[in-house]
């Protein structure tokens, strides 16, 4: 029985191939975005790689301090006097690192000049982090602690500086905005928030002290905990932090406020969130994101369904005969559900490769620099899903319909 189904199926597909192609367009189509806007997305709020224990740390980005009198504030990242007095001896976690947001420097090469993006980093950022590292070493403490001008760069900077093998750069000398640094390693492009740069240098290779006395500067804290379940508590620990930090201005400025948060919860205080308070509204982002995609599908599952209904009332005349010949009703639906579900496979199949095919096609193209993004197959598999409930809803009640019809009528032509 179920191979006449197929047989059926395949033949009725070939018959009304525009229906089918046009089908199967809406199928694909909605698969590939949904598949790469959720790669997309994994990749930035829950990566793997270089920042593979993002799902056990978490970030002090902005720090906000409001006037006493007035309605005036100031806020920005992090200084490093806030990270060293405060966040670095806290109990209770593995490390907490300190890293400048990134920022533009000139390299000099003779007459060539490449405008690069750079890093400030202590020790502690290279424990937190997982980069992989191609040639020489990574930056020490003892590099931090006495201030050397030696640098890591990303595979992309080292090719690009100095022709060859990642091992080529190793040992080179580069002038960074009028000062001499030496490459001690080179490690692997990423395109992840804390780790995305073109070098690295240490944190006392800064032109000036200065930074050591700024609660607000270009720092960011990541703080990595022991494990998961850890960071309920470090969150309220950093909380009760905030409470007891002494603005530079005690007579201006209230008590500062800052939050340790995951990579969603930033990206969703910085959007739909606030600054005001501990719930960073990821709740309210996701489920923005999820209505978002939702409604995409829906739009084509709308058109499967006036084509699915279209092509089953084609095949009035073929019912009739069959109910005439003694088929049941159930044998009739279970046949156009048949068909369906084929229809969602096949679109499913085509779409994955296709999806595979666009996200390899972003990687190559340097749209975004740095992009590595992996087919999310969890996120595929419930879009696949969707799509199969739609295409079944689309079916099962006109083809129900249709093989209720009294045998003359379906003949006739009646609906």
């Amino acid at each position: 029985m179920f191979r006449n189904y197929l047989l059926t199926a395949y033949k009725v597909f070939m018959r009304r191939k525009l229906f089918t192609a046009i089908n199967l367009l809406c199928i694909v189509l909605t698969l590939v975005v949904l598949t790469v806007v959720a790669a997309l997305l994994e990749t930035a709020f829950y990566p793997k790689g270089v920042e593979g224990k993002s799902d056990r740390f978490l970030q002090v980005l902005m720090i906000k301090m409001e006037a006493k009198e007035g309605h005036g504030y100031t806020n920005g990242p992090l200084g490093y006097k806030l990270i060293e007095k405060y966040l670095k001896p806290m109990q209770g976690v593995e490390r907490v690192a300190a890293v400048t947001i990134p920022s533009s420097v000139s390299v000099y090469q003779g007459d060539r000049v490449s405008e690069l993006l750079m890093r400030r980093a202590d020790a502690d950022y290279w424990k937190v982090l997982d980069f992989t590292l191609l040639a020489g070493r990574l930056l020490t403490v003892d590099d931090d602690h006495l201030g050397r001008a030696v640098v890591v760069v990303n595979q992309t900077t080292a090719r690009q500086l100095f022709p060859g093998g990642p091992s080529a750069a190793v040992g080179q000398k580069i002038n960074v905005s009028g000062r001499i640094f030496e490459i001690v390693g080179v490690v692997d492009d990423t395109l992840h928030l804390n780790s995305f740069a073109d070098i690295w240098a240490p944190i006392s290779s800064s032109p000036s002290s200065e930074y050591r006395d700024k609660l607000i500067d270009q720092f960011t804290a990541l703080i990595l905990a022991h494990s998961k379940a850890d960071l309920p508590r470090i969150r309220s620990q950093v909380e009760q932090i905030a409470r007891g930090v002494v603005p530079d201005d005690p007579k201006r400025y209230k008590t500062p406020r800052f939050w340790a948060d995951s990579k969603i919860d930033l990206f969703a205080r910085l959007t739909v969130g606030n600054d005001q308070q501990a719930d960073s509204g990821a709740g309210k982002l996701v489920a923005i994101i999820v209505a978002a995609m939702l409604i995409f599908m829906l739009l084509p599952a709308l058109n499967m369904v006036n084509l699915n209904t279209g092509r089953i009332m084609e095949r009035r005349a073929e019912i009739g005969i069959r109910k005439a010949f003694g088929a049941t009703s159930t044998q009739l639906a279970a046949q156009l559900v048949v068909e369906n579900i084929l229809l969602c496979l096949a679109g499913g199949l085509i779409g994955l490769v296709a999806s595979a095919g666009v996200l390899v096609w972003l990687e190559h193209a340097n749209l975004i620099p740095y992009l590595k993004v992996s087919l999310n197959l969890a996120v595929f598999g419930y879009a696949m899903l969707i799509a199969t409930v739609f295409g079944l809803i689309s079916g099962v009640l006109p083809a129900w319909k249709m093989s209720r019809l009294d045998p003359v009528h379906a003949l006739k032509g009646a609906a």
